[in-house]
């Protein structure tokens, strides 16, 4: 979102008379161009609060008074004010659970709401008592745009040239270095524009902080800004990503997944690919938006993300739905935008939706309480918004197990461009896992008799496959000697699998899905 944007919507606010606006965030600097700039359109004074300085007056920055030090007294204060300003309040949040600065509070917003006075509240979380959580409105603070980020560029390149004033051998390079990416910051001009357009495309989905942070570590290691640079920022990025501890992230060079079958998939797959290209965007056709993939657990569901991904070359992107919910109003939802802004600022990328139904429909943890249920059910509306209006080029690869708990509008044409059954592997796909798994563990496939253990392993999943790889080879190992197919086929006699210990619902399964969805065979 563009500051100018945000001011508008502040503005907005204030004179329509809220008393109370709550931003969440730690981005302080942003926070302060934002309430200057407003302020400065509306003519209004803007104080800044903390419990460290107590009040004082932005511009001046002197503490008006050593009694507004705590969150009583400065309330108290601000209840007998007049002036038309806004009330920058820093970290109040956590004080807020005292009664009696909360009823403070209360009573400034009800004197506010009748005056040109305005109390903002700033810190990450803030969790409201429910009293003033229906009096405050809650300002969303995107993360910064390019051209947020461009101004950033511009402002860091030039704190850097001054600072090497004292130094003469510096100086050069730094100035040199302020020209070269200043002209190439401006849309459209000069030899590295292209250049200025990767590194800001990499910054994207970071916090102005985070991105002046990663652009001094890259200008201190080598003395310029340049694509070669964009390495560094995505390292930093998926750092974030993993701190966030709501995405996990799967780099290109480490995905080396490979698919056995799914034929019919593979097929899409190389005609939708052809969505991305700018010939398809003279045509005016949008990229695909993604697949559903539903059926038999364990029979490769999954790992058809990490292919598609590892097919088209672009990393991936897990959004794991248990760590979405939380037991704060509110929160939930507020991950699921924070998931899918990180995942937008680092397309094109694919995003693996596992379990779907677990994560949109049928709550966290399959709770199935009435919480459980509202929750899940505004997460969906918004995941089914997103899928339908997205502009970046997000891939979506959504899974299912449990059809009877999806409801209609997910799976009716036009959400997914395609969704696919999975059902359990036929010969032709059981060799091909075979040999996959075979191969992973450095076993020379001709010493085995593929026919053999591919009609013994009829009914078997593919992770089933593979784990009897695995325990087939732990056993050679103890007994001192080769895998061979005997230990294999003794492996599959020892095991149930799920085709019989679930035979009625995957016959279900499978009833429910003919005539309805595509085979990926």
């Amino acid at each position: 979102m563009a500051l100018s944007t945000s001011v508008h919507d502040l503005r907005t606010l204030i004179r329509s008379s809220h008393p109370l606006v709550v931003i969440e965030t730690v981005e302080e600097e942003r926070v302060h161009a934002l309430l200057q700039s407003v302020t400065a359109q509306e003519r209004m004074l803007l104080f800044e609060w903390s419990i460290t300085r107590g009040l004082t007056r932005a511009d001046e920055g002197a503490t008006l008074s050593k009694m507004t030090a705590t969150p009583l007294a400065v309330l108290q204060h601000l209840h007998g004010l007049t002036v038309n300003a806004v009330f920058w309040l820093k970290d109040l949040g956590p004080h807020l659970q005292d009664p009696s600065v909360c009823r403070q509070l209360r009573e400034v917003a009800a004197v506010y709401s009748r005056s040109r006075a305005t109390c903002v509240l700033t810190g990450q979380p803030i969790m409201l008592p429910p009293d003033l959580d229906n009096i405050a409105v809650r300002f969303d603070l995107k993360l910064p745009d390019r051209d947020e980020l461009r101004s950033m560029l511009r402002g860091l390149l030039q704190s850097l040239g001054s600072r090497t004033t004292a130094r003469p051998r510096s100086t050069t390079l730094v100035h040199s270095m302020l020209r070269s990416v200043s002209d190439s910051m401006t849309a459209g001009n000069g030899p590295s524009s292209h250049e200025s357009d990767a590194v800001l495309r990499a910054l994207q989905g970071m916090t102005l902080h985070q991105a002046r942070q990663v652009i001094t570590q890259c200008i201190i290691e080598d003395g310029k800004l340049s694509s070669d640079d964009v390495r560094i920022i995505l390292k930093r990025k998926v750092q974030a990503i993993k701190d966030g501890g709501l995405l996990e992230y799967y780099p290109l060079e480490d995905n080396r997944f490979e698919l056995g079958g799914f034929t019919n998939l593979k097929s899409w797959l190389d005609r939708a690919q052809v969505g991305f290209t700018a010939e398809a965007k003279a045509l005016n056709l949008t990229p695909p938006r993604g697949i559903m993939l539903v059926g038999v657990p364990g029979c490769g569901k999954s790992l058809a993300a990490k292919a598609i991904a590892r097919e088209w070359q672009l990393p991936l992107l897990k959004l794991d739905a248990g760590r979405l919910f939380d037991k704060f109003v509110g929160e939930s939802e507020k991950n699921f935008r924070k998931a899918i802004e990180m995942a937008e600022s680092l397309s094109p990328i694919v995003l693996w939706i596992d379990e779907i139904e677990k994560a949109m429909v049928t709550g966290a943890g399959g709770g199935g309480g009435e919480a459980d249920a509202g929750l899940s059910r505004r997460l969906f509306g918004a995941f089914l918004t997103w899928l339908q209006e997205k502009k970046q080029d997000v891939f979506v690869v959504a899974t299912a197990n449990d059809l009877s708990s999806l409801p209609p509008e997910l799976l009716r044409k036009g959400r997914f461009d395609e969704i696919f059954f999975v059902d359990l592997p036929d010969d032709a796909e059981r060799e091909s896992i075979w040999k996959i798994h075979l191969g992973l563990r450095k076993q020379d496939i001709q010493k085995f008799d593929l026919d053999k253990i591919v009609n013994a392993s009829d009914g078997f999943s593919g992770s089933e496959i593979e784990q009897a790889v695995v325990a087939a080879l732990y056993r050679a190992l103890h007994q001192k000697t080769a895998l061979t197919t005997d230990l294999l086929i003794q492996e599959l006699t020892h095991t149930i699998p799920l085709s019989v210990t679930r035979r009625e619902d995957i016959n279900t399964l499978r009833r429910t899905a003919e005539g309805r969805f595509v085979n990926v065979r």
